[in-house]
């Protein structure tokens, strides 16, 4: 197991985790969270999971209450991985925050140090992941190309952007684990 980034053993803090529909983002979380001796894996889609009623899902032309729906959400997890890094735990907040979102999530996440990484495998690559998966991120009207096309194209460059279409889920974690607290550092 390894010592809690940023790499003395003892600091603690956030890692927000983003990347389109089967990108790998919750299966490298995961097996992240499961590396380090104190961690946490806040998924942020346990918090739209939450609503019983009244829930409205993000489409590619959400509805005004979606985006609130939304960013209620990221708040939630926000301020969940800020209560577990107080509690001395490293908090992986591992979500799909694009465009706007990646930066306000950052903005309201107040615990230092901060780090930022992107799955940004290639849209075949995704298909391909997302064939092999039991849920579904996509449908006729969405697909990996597009959503891409979002991340790419809307989402600041924030943090440490990683290329994963052909690594293995340790690999992806290894390189976190060496690259995130430095190339992906947000003050």
């Amino acid at each position: 197991m390894a010592d809690n980034i940023p790499g003395d053993g003892g600091s603690r803090g956030v890692l927000v985790l983003s990347g389109i529909s089967a990108a790998g983002k919750s299966t490298v979380a995961q097996a992240l969270a499961e590396r380090l001796d104190r961690s946490v894996h806040v998924r942020g889609d346990f918090f739209r999971r939450m609503i019983v009623n009244g829930q409205v899902n993000m489409t590619a032309d959400p509805e005004p209450e979606a985006l609130e729906q939304l960013r209620l959400r990221h708040r939630l997890a926000a301020a969940s991985a800020d209560a577990y890094c107080q509690a001395g735990f490293t908090a992986i907040i591992q979500d799909i925050l694009l465009g706007e979102h990646l930066q306000e999530i950052t903005e309201t996440i107040k615990s230092r140090p901060l780090a930022v990484v992107v799955l940004a495998p290639s849209p075949d690559a995704v298909l391909a992941r997302e064939e092999k998966r039991a849920k579904t991120g996509y449908g006729p009207d969405w697909q990996p190309k597009d959503l891409d096309a979002v991340l790419r194209g809307s989402t600041p460059e924030v943090g440490l952007w990683l290329d994963t279409s052909d690594q293995t889920v340790d690999q992806t974690v290894d390189e976190i684990l060496k690259r995130a607290w430095t190339e992906g550092a947000v003050s």
